[in-house]
């Protein structure tokens, strides 16, 4: 049997990749409680917003708020999702622990989410770097690059331009990496056979995993890419979120699905997963209305369930 990781990452992003999907708008007090209760159920990594303009996703218009409060709290992370070098310097300012810069692999998908080539977007990283290292902060930069297994738009992504990019974002000053599977696309086969070649390139800093739950699989490929030896993984409380040029999508991995399952695996996360399941369903109310997704929370742990302690 194939040894497993003793211990895991789950970042949240609700709150960016959740909330900016759904058409609710969360006050921001409601937010800011949501990353309090977060942080107390055991998650050291929240990614609290992004830095765009407002007129386009009002739903993250007070990401400076969020991320004021997330920064109180002790041994807590705190990232965001910047598109250019303008955001970038928001997160600077705020003094956030991560940026990450999203890239698309496929081109057609680029051009549509950010009106930019995947190459501007390299381009784009190191102006970032260069602005990063001026400032003398220690924010970290994170490459995330998108659509890694298959686009809506343009269909095939060839893997060899996934790795392309990969090294590419590396050499523009990109601190670590990671790839999404931005629709929905990917299978554990494939999952497999993407981050072997990418762990060659990137070593450790291949960071992480960001799945989308599309057609059933976030899990099923989390735990291709965790026997890898990946273990940061992405996911949402109550599955919210998705790509809005995936029809169809469901959203992400459900946070409480993804602890459940790495637990039960015996690999630890350090969160307890009754605090979060009650943060779910406040959660529901908060947006009341909007699709939800997972499981554990209508059928409840099972008897036999005993939490992993490998790392606490």
């Amino acid at each position: 049997m194939q040894t497993l990781p003793l211990c895991a990452t789950v970042r949240e992003v609700g709150l960016r990749d959740g909330l900016q999907s759904i058409g609710t708008i969360v006050p921001t007090e409601h937010k800011c409680a949501w990353v309090r209760a977060a942080h107390a159920a055991g998650l050291r990594e929240i990614e609290v917003g992004s830095f765009v303009p407002a007129r386009r996703l009002p739903q993250l218009a007070d990401t400076a708020e969020v991320l004021r409060e997330a920064k109180t709290l002790p041994g807590l992370s705190v990232s965001v999702l910047i598109p250019n070098l303008q955001g970038a310097e928001r997160a600077l300012e705020l003094e956030a622990d991560l940026m990450i810069l999203p890239l698309s692999a496929s081109a057609a998908h680029s051009l549509a989410n950010l009106r930019k080539t995947p190459d501007e977007v390299v381009a784009e990283m190191a102006r970032i770097r260069a602005a990063r290292d001026a400032s003398g902060r220690r924010t970290l930069i994170e490459g995330g690059v998108g659509t890694a297994f298959g686009c809506t738009i343009q269909g095939e992504v060839r893997p060899a331009e996934v790795l392309r990019l990969l090294q590419a974002l590396l050499d523009a000053g990109a601190d670590r990496v990671s790839l999404a599977d931005t629709v929905g696309y990917a299978d554990p086969a494939s999952v497999s056979r993407l981050f072997e070649q990418a762990l060659k390139i990137a070593g450790d800093r291949l960071c992480g995993a960001h799945f989308h739950d599309t057609r059933g699989l976030a899990l099923a490929n989390v735990v291709a890419a965790l026997q890898l030896g990946i273990t940061r993984f992405d996911a949402s409380l109550g599955g919210i979120g998705g790509c809005p040029h995936a029809p169809g999508a469901s959203g992400n991995a459900a946070t409480e699905d993804l602890v459940f399952l790495l637990e039960s695996m015996g690999v630890d996360t350090g969160i307890d997963i009754h605090a979060l399941l009650a943060l779910r369903a406040q959660l529901v109310r908060w947006i009341e209305g909007e699709p939800t997704h997972g499981t554990l929370w209508r059928a409840g742990l099972p008897k036999t369930f005993r939490p992993a302690r490998a790392c606490t």
